[in-house]
């Protein structure tokens, strides 16, 4: 078994991590993580109060990121 610094909580999330990686991939293990966060706030409230989005805007929005990123910009 490998030695953890349990008093440093970055060392335990990484080697957890790595572990949750190997028992169950990488799929298998976000899985796992979405299943246990309980996340936060209320979805519902938070949806009621923002605009609709055009998915026309999103997609062009997508594009002008994905163009920043590999100017180098982001």
């Amino acid at each position: 078994m490998m030695q953890v610094n349990l008093s440093n909580p970055m060392e335990i999330q990484i080697v957890g991590m790595k572990a949750l990686k190997e028992a169950l991939g990488p799929v298998g293990a976000v899985r796992f993580i979405q299943q246990n966060n309980p996340g936060y706030g209320d979805y519902t409230k938070e949806r009621q109060a923002r605009p609709d989005v055009d998915p026309d805007e999103a997609i062009a929005g997508i594009h002008e990121f994905k163009q920043k990123k590999q100017q180098g910009l982001l």
